[in-house]
């Protein structure tokens, strides 16, 4: 059991690794606004599904992998 849980958990662990660095910075933020280079509403929202979609599993995978790693360290698994 332990084995099967251990190479879940490498699969978790790669493919958060993964995901997380696919996102998208944010770097746009104060220095866009203050220089006038602000985003209008539609390009805002152009890629918003998919940044949504990319948060969402993000949120999902990291769930996963603090679950795993709890039961990875509990002791009653053999």
């Amino acid at each position: 059991m332990r084995t099967a849980l251990t190479i879940v958990f490498i699969i978790v662990s790669v493919a958060l690794m993964i995901v997380v660095l696919m996102q998208e910075g944010k770097e746009n933020g104060l220095t866009g606004t203050l220089t006038g280079s602000a985003d209008t509403y539609w390009s805002k929202n152009k890629g918003r599904s998919k940044d949504a979609v990319m948060r969402k599993i993000t949120v999902v995978l990291a769930v996963l992998f603090f679950l795993l790693a709890g039961a990875l360290s509990s002791k009653f698994i053999d």
